[in-house]
């Protein structure tokens, strides 16, 4: 009997150019971490860089601004805080105080008043525009502001309110879709069961929305409160724009006393900068686990 011949052995795999040119899986363990921290070291980077500028300024002398050094470079006394001094005195920030808290107060409370009834009529009332109430709100948001200063500035001066603090007061409260785009979503997590049955009892609407409505909006208004408070205490323009006596300055427009004709004094208007952003900063941090979970619970409803 003749031998059989052994079979011809089996060629051997050649890796593909796609699998040849995958990376390890170790490198690809390493890589994403890697790339998260670093793109989170650059974002803190830009975010503090500026506020640390502001900080080395504000304990400098005048000849340390001006002598053209590096704007990192480290003060000669880093208990120099005569600057602050200066820019709370000269700059009358108790006064821009006194002034951004009525102005925070009447806003704020307006903005959620009109807010959260503005986003209960358009969630629980059926009429004919609604979808083009809804769009027109999203297209007021879109036109640039400055295009409309004109117009603007013309109906508040018609109304005499130029020069006077009601005038940015009636600007904050007209201009926020934000404020209802936030209580609209928490409204519509609440049951519409819970207004038919306050009807069977005899409530009317505004008892239902003062007396079983609203109570349910505390995360909400929490929510817009703070972004709202951030928003016109950090505003500049309105106030520059419709408030340009100096008794009536905001703790944004303090700081424009420090710049003249021939220069600006930037150490005291570092120091003011450090005093305006000191509230806010602590504000945030207190309070920031609410802003989050209002915008996760609203976006979530």
């Amino acid at each position: 009997m003749t031998p059989v011949p052994a079979p011809p052995p089996a060629p051997a795999l050649v890796p593909t150019s796609a699998s040849a040119a995958a990376p390890p899986r170790e490198r690809r363990r390493w890589l994403g971490p890697a790339l998260t921290y670093l793109s989170l070291v650059l974002a803190c980077l830009v975010v503090l860089l500026p506020l640390v500028v502001v900080f080395l300024t504000s304990l400098k002398t005048s000849k340390e601004v001006t002598g053209g050094g590096d704007a990192l470079s480290l003060p000669g006394d880093w208990l120099n805080f005569g600057n602050y001094a200066t820019a709370f005195t000269d700059g009358r920030l108790l006064t821009a105080f006194g002034n951004t808290a009525f102005i925070l107060a009447f806003s704020i409370t307006g903005t959620v008043v009109i807010g959260s009834m503005t986003a209960y009529a358009i969630d629980r009332f059926d009429f004919r525009f609604r979808k083009l109430v809804v769009a027109l709100f999203l297209v007021a948001t879109l036109v640039p502001g400055v295009t409309t200063q004109v117009a603007t500035f013309q109906v508040v001066n018609g109304f005499g309110l130029f020069d006077t603090r009601w005038a940015p007061i009636l600007l904050y409260m007209g201009t926020d879709i934000v404020s209802i785009y936030v209580f609209l979503q928490f409204i519509r997590g609440i049951p519409t069961t819970l207004d038919e049955a306050a009807r069977l009892d005899g409530a009317n609407t505004v008892t239902i929305f003062w007396r079983i409505v609203f109570p349910l909006l505390k995360p909400a208004v929490a929510t817009v409160v703070i972004i709202k408070g951030i928003t016109v205490y950090n505003d500049f323009y309105i106030p520059f724009l419709y408030m340009p006596s100096q008794e009536l300055g905001t703790m944004s427009t303090a700081l424009f006393r420090f710049k003249g004709p021939f220069g600006a004094h930037w150490e005291h208007i570092s120091a003011g900068a450090i005093l305006v952003i000191l509230p806010t900063l602590l504000l945030f941090l207190f309070l920031q686990r609410y802003i989050y979970n209002g915008f996760a619970r609203g976006a979530v409803k």
